[in-house]
């Protein structure tokens, strides 16, 4: 809407518009010609009723207001007179209702029309002149008013277009869904209906300019229109707002402001860049993903298993990815033939944030799980596949290959969760948490756990929520780690499993929010 800068008298001008419009409502009662003989038209068969249409409005001649959606009500007032009702017309912050009482009609072949005029008189804008004509024809309105304000020297001129409706319309006005398909976005937008918002969240890497190329799709309510439409380019930048207005069948209009909520930070691993340790005579050769300073995985343990003639290892470099070129591939190794002292019934594949330091005399410690993390976490992402292996069985107190026992009626699931836990104790001494108490640890603040391990053949997408601890919660005075654990056999770290279960992992991220220090 244009904003005018009138040239007249600065005081009246900034309140032209308000007296114009109160000027509206205060009409009550046109005068009109009729017919002498006092026709009797058949008002409620045919005319009386809502009509949905759209209003446009003019100050000297410029344009402030273009197809404003609004209903208008049309009542029998008499053998050959209606009232026009205008209920809840909002402008300028002003909710208008404007009632014409007395609008004479004349018919003329199918159609009808009424016309009026009337001096007004307000306060601080003096005398107006307003004339009323309009035209009623084949269930649809046209209504003319025409303003001029003699003082200002100023003319408003309104025009309504409206068709009539039959009352089985729908009355349903709303966006039923609403999503913004970029990876700029880190959490969907979310609509309140109680406040008429759709909030969503952004990486904190979105520049102004990646903000102005975001496109919404949106579904609306069935029958009802909306603007702007769907599918359209809008720009968020710089805290800006885009309102839809949505109009349902009946013409019930429902707006709501779209806004960025906030942003966020990724924490991402898409497994793309790969680093080959060699081999040695006590080695096998592996590969690793990177970074290394912020990833591990079960590789180097097993690397050992040289030593006893296992050259088979838990985690390989896949082509078999959802995104880019690669992926991660855990393989659960079965190696119960050569179990001892030295040798685990199974070794399971894993990823995790944090480090391996091979600890022979506590293989379970080996696994230093955790990265420092500033951020309060919000959701654990990512996608994967995984088919469990034939034969389950388990080595948790096998020390030679007749220990090791065979479950026949379980069946082997994946491990994926991430957990926040807190990196300093009560004495000051840094928090380590490895397979021995991942999931115990009272350290342990909140936590992103896949509950469905079975298998998937396809890719498959979880969005899991972190939810904190009981009596837990993000302390912006305390340090934290945040260790994303992932595992081919879930119970792998006990020695139990399927050889050959095979988990695939591809584009893991952790979606965090900054949290200011009170």
């Amino acid at each position: 809407m244009r904003r005018l800068v009138l040239t007249k008298q600065d005081d009246f001008m900034k309140k032209n518009l308000f007296y114009l419009f109160a000027l509206i409502c205060s009409m009550s009662l046109f005068t009109a010609c009729s017919d002498d003989d006092d026709p009797v038209y058949p008002i409620e068969e045919e005319l009386a009723g809502t009509y949905k249409g759209t209003l446009d409005i003019e100050l000297d001649g410029t344009s402030i207001a273009n197809g404003m959606p609004k209903n208008i009500t049309i009542a029998k007032a008499g053998n050959n007179i209606v009232s026009l009702e205008l209920k809840d017309f909002s402008f300028m912050g002003m909710n208008l209702t404007i009632k014409l009482e007395k609008c004479v009609l004349k018919q003329n072949g199918t159609s009808y029309t009424f016309t009026g005029s009337q001096e007004l008189n307000l306060s601080d804008i003096g005398k107006c002149n307003v004339d009323v004509a309009g035209t009623i024809n084949n269930g649809k309105v046209e209504a003319d008013l025409n303003i001029d304000v003699l003082q200002l020297g100023q003319k408003v001129k309104v025009v309504y277009k409206g068709t009539k409706l039959t009352g089985s319309e729908s009355s349903e006005a709303k966006i039923t869904g609403f999503t913004i398909d970029s990876e700029l976005v880190t959490e969907q937008p979310v609509i309140d209906e109680a406040t008429g918002t759709i909030a969503f969240k952004v990486s904190d890497t979105a520049t102004d300019d990646d903000l102005k190329t975001l496109k919404p799709v949106f579904t609306i309510s069935e029958k009802a229109t909306v603007t702007p439409v769907s599918g359209v380019v809008q720009d968020f930048s710089n805290g800006k707002t885009v309102t839809y207005t949505v109009i349902s069948e009946n013409g019930t209009i429902s707006e709501y402001v779209v806004s960025v909520a906030g942003r966020q930070s990724e924490l991402k691993f898409s497994f793309e860049e790969w680093e080959t340790i060699a081999g040695s005579f006590l080695t096998n050769e592996y590969v690793t993903p990177q970074p290394t300073d912020l990833l591990a995985t079960s590789a180097p343990g097993a690397a050992f298993l040289k030593l006893f003639q296992i050259t088979d290892l838990p985690v390989f470099k896949t082509d078999d990815k959802k995104e880019g070129e690669f992926a991660i591939e855990l393989v659960t190794m079965d190696t119960s033939a050569k179990v001892s002292a030295l040798v685990p019934a199974i070794t399971s594949g894993s990823v995790f944030t944090g480090k391996f330091v091979l600890n022979t005399g506590d293989r379970i410690a080996s696994s230093k799980f955790g990265i420092a993390y500033d951020k309060r976490p919000v959701y654990f992402r990512g996608w994967y596949k995984y088919a469990p292996g034939a034969k389950y069985i388990d080595g948790s107190k096998a020390t030679k290959p007749e220990e090791v026992i065979e479950k026949t009626d379980i069946v082997d699931e994946c491990a994926i969760q991430a957990v926040l836990y807190e990196a300093v104790d009560a004495d000051g001494q840094e928090v380590i948490l490895t397979g021995h108490d991942i999931n115990s640890s009272d350290y342990r603040v909140a936590t992103a756990k896949l509950e469905d391990g079975t298998a998937k053949a396809e890719y498959t997408y979880f969005d899991i929520p972190f939810t904190f601890l009981t009596g837990k919660a993000y302390e912006t005075s305390k340090s934290y780690k945040l260790a994303i654990v992932c595992s081919s056999s879930k119970d792998g770290d006990s020695f139990m499993g399927a050889g050959g279960s095979t988990l695939i992992l591809d584009e893991l991220e952790v979606i965090g929010e900054s949290v200011a220090a009170e």
